[in-house]
């Protein structure tokens, strides 16, 4: 993430519930990557789980930066 982005964060997640559930979501999908990224050999199950999890980090990733650009663009 941006200087500005994580400055943002740091601003309104106090603030704002749906921002610190997603930003919370996203370091746990971080941390479950990071888990099966690291193993050498996966089964197909964790192959299909480490798929899903990407695209879940990825949509709230989405949603995440969708609220970090009203706030950047209130603030002007």
């Amino acid at each position: 993430m941006e200087a500005r982005d994580l400055e943002l964060l740091e601003k309104y997640l106090p603030q704002d519930l749906e921002l610190k559930t997603l930003w919370d979501e996203h370091i746990i999908y971080k941390k479950k990557l990071e888990k099966l990224e690291s193993k050498i050999v996966r089964t197909p199950s964790e192959d299909k789980t480490l798929k899903e999890i990407k695209k879940q980090k990825l949509e709230g990733k989405t949603r995440l930066h969708g609220i970090l650009d009203r706030y950047r663009n209130a603030e002007g």
